[in-house]
């Protein structure tokens, strides 16, 4: 048989590098982003002159090119900097890697230079060593500090405000803050939000025409010449252009429509293969969102698709009732539904609508899934 490895490394492959078609890879120019990248900068631009910067928050759906154009603008930032007597450092920090104030702050130490333990310290000992950094930088020169949080709502909702206070209070350190909600400053103390004062910038979704500007690029970098169609990148444009202007969704359908040439045995990309695609991801990604959601939610969504099964109208009344069927005297309160409610229709599964029942009768949620039931019923029944 040999090394599969060997047997493999020889096929023919519609790909020259996959690697631009990666959300996370950071392209020499951002289509579509240039006012974003510079209302950034307009901000920024004050570290050059060895003032600290104002905060500034950008917010903006998934696949927006938020966190693209933040890296960017620090590339750029860092760029400038090197012909300024200054020192300026940007640090990004991934608030899905680090969920704590402890780990971001810890984080930070130990890029700026200093040996702090991910764990095991007081927190007052953690922010101590951070706050004298600057009092005591080796370079002999003003230290300015950006910090890039990403997904910084899973931090506040998780750990509270601390780090933003820490932070908002340590002179010399301004705060880049990313998010995908526009309401995750609930999270947020009036005492904290007194020191923020941030500037916002918002990144509105990407229509066909844009997406289509960004899939071109990235494909010239991507794909052998003359190995799409047509009708590819239109159709995957047009498809992401209905979730609500992705750009992660827009490349991961082009690749994965590149990965099914490839498994076809085709040397051209078919706009078959976008539509093949859009099922894989589809159900791939409500697949892992359901296997790994707490017992309770998966009840919610069994009631769910028992109720949508039925034809029935459901609302959160009728909504409990089911589900306390489902789980069988192992149940949450009725207050704690409406968090499920929630946390489900921010991750897509279902929607919620308000309608007027008409004069004192009041209003009504009603709730619909947002996902094929087959699937539901084949993941949840396969747990």
């Amino acid at each position: 048989m040999g090394n599969i490895f060997d047997n493999l490394s020889g096929e023919e492959s519609v790909f020259k590098d996959k690697t631009p078609l990666d959300h996370r890879f950071l392209p020499e120019k951002l289509p579509h982003r240039r006012d974003q990248i510079t209302n950034i900068a307009k901000y920024w631009i004050e570290a050059l002159n060895n003032v600290t910067p104002s905060d500034v928050t950008i917010y903006g759906k998934t696949g927006t090119g938020k966190t693209a154009a933040a890296k960017f603008a620090r590339d750029q930032l860092n760029e400038a900097a090197k012909n300024k007597d200054v020192f300026i450092k940007v640090e990004y920090i991934r608030c899905t890697d680090y969920t704590t104030e402890y780990q971001v702050i810890a984080q930070l130490c130990q890029r700026l230079g200093r040996d702090v333990p991910n764990r095991g310290w007081t927190k007052g000992e953690v922010v101590n060593t951070f706050r004298n950094i600057f009092k005591q930088n080796a370079f002999g020169k003003k230290l300015i500090l950006i910090v890039i949080l990403d997904e910084v709502d899973i931090l506040l909702e998780k750990d509270g405000d601390g780090i933003l206070y820490t932070l908002t209070r340590t002179e010399n350190v301004s705060i880049l803050s990313i998010s995908n909600y526009v309401d995750f400053k609930k999270f947020i103390k009036p005492r904290v939000m007194s020191s923020l004062r941030d500037k916002e910038i918002v990144f509105p979704p990407y229509g066909a025409d844009q997406l289509a500007d960004i899939l071109k690029e990235r494909a010239n970098l991507s794909f052998k010449e003359d190995s799409l169609k047509d009708d590819v990148i239109p159709l995957c444009s047009a498809m992401a252009a209905k979730e609500e202007g992705d750009a992660r969704y827009a490349l991961d359908l082009l690749r994965t429509a590149g990965e099914i040439a490839d498994d076809e045995d085709s040397d051209k990309i078919l706009g078959e293969y976008v539509r093949t695609a859009k099922d894989r991801i589809e159900h791939n990604k409500i697949t892992d969102i359901i296997i790994t959601l707490p017992t309770q939610q998966q009840r919610v969504l069994e009631a769910l698709l028992k109720l949508t099964q039925s034809g029935e109208e459901i609302t959160s009344g009728k909504l409990y009732d089911t589900y306390k069927e489902v789980s069988k005297g192992d149940s949450v309160t009725y207050r704690r539904i409406f968090d499920f409610i929630n946390e489900l229709e921010m991750l897509g599964i279902i929607s919620t609508n308000t309608i007027s029942r008409g004069r004192g009768k009041g209003r009504t949620n009603i709730i619909s899934l947002q996902c094929d039931t087959d699937l539901l019923q084949e993941t949840l029944y396969s747990i």
